[in-house]
């Protein structure tokens, strides 16, 4: 029952601001076993995490730090590291959506070097899988590749049976995707690297499945960024507009982010009219989005 109240105290946290904080501190004065602290406090951590994930997806990034530092101590507090993991990994990728890509790498290595017997093959692919995305993005290429390595070899090793719950949205998709981030950075330095880029979003956007909305979203935008990369603006444009045409609907800010960063890839085909074109759609769009 606890748990529960503890979970509906906290839903609304992204709007509600300080008073629902105190109210979940004044939870832990209420009168329970002692024995359901730790599971009290983790509810609420777990609850911080999921609020922080909700502001930085609108672009609240001050909110998000905000619920992601909470979380994190709460989790702390619990003595539950697998979840203290998970929300570092949340800190990460806000951290890399801001490109501090060194603020980003250095949470993530703490992170899994902190983990120790609680480590998990899904918690080290997961932690791998992103250290390669900012090791990518610093410019060091080859042990983004090697760190890739690593995390598909702990990905392969994975028993969902014995993987803490918190862990189950992991799956392939997440791990092609940190792939396809990789290898587009990558052709960002040398176009050779362009159609491995390609063939990683694909394989994605294919994992992920049309039920995973916002994901296949992303790594679609990411598809577009490496056609672009890979010398194919037809098809580059193709994927680009369906791409628009489903986040006029979304209020994502991360997806718009993501989006208005496509204007830097396609750069090399700008004196096509139909990619100029796209441009100043795009252009526009965020503006209006904004």
């Amino acid at each position: 029952m606890l748990l529960g109240q503890a979970y509906l105290v906290v839903a609304n946290w992204s709007s509600l601001g300080g008073s629902a904080h105190r109210t979940s501190l004044g939870m832990l004065d209420w009168g329970h076993p002692s024995g359901l602290t730790p599971p009290l406090i983790a509810a609420v951590a777990t609850a911080r995490q999921l609020a922080g994930w909700t502001a930085l997806d609108a672009g609240r990034h001050d909110d998000a730090q905000r619920h992601f530092v909470a979380g994190e101590r709460a989790a702390l507090a619990a003595d539950n590291a697998p979840l203290v993991a998970l929300i570092r990994y949340a800190q990460a990728k806000q951290l890399q959506h801001l490109k501090h890509n060194r603020d980003a790498l250095a949470t993530l290595q703490l992170t899994h070097a902190q983990l120790g017997s609680h480590s998990t093959p899904a918690a080290k692919a997961l932690l791998w899988g992103a250290e390669a995305a900012s090791l990518a993005a610093l410019g060091d290429h080859q042990t983004a590749v090697k760190t890739l390595g690593e995390a598909s070899d702990q990905f392969e090793r994975i028993d969902k049976e014995r993987e803490p719950d918190g862990m189950g949205f992991y799956d392939r998709g997440e791990l092609f995707a940190q792939y396809g981030r990789v290898y587009r950075d990558m052709a960002r330095r040398d176009r050779k690297h362009a159609s491995e880029a390609v063939r990683w979003g694909r394989d994605a956007i294919a994992a992920f499945g049309a039920a995973n909305v916002r994901s296949t979203v992303l790594n679609e935008v990411g598809l577009c960024s490496a056609l672009f990369l890979a010398d194919e603006p037809e098809q580059a444009l193709a994927v680009g507009t369906r791409v628009l045409e489903q986040t006029q609907s979304m209020t994502s800010r991360r997806v718009i982010d993501r989006v208005v960063n496509l204007r830097r890839d396609l750069v090399r085909h700008r004196e096509l009219p139909e990619v100029a074109e796209f441009e100043r759609t795009v252009t526009a769009w965020a503006v209006v989005a904004a």
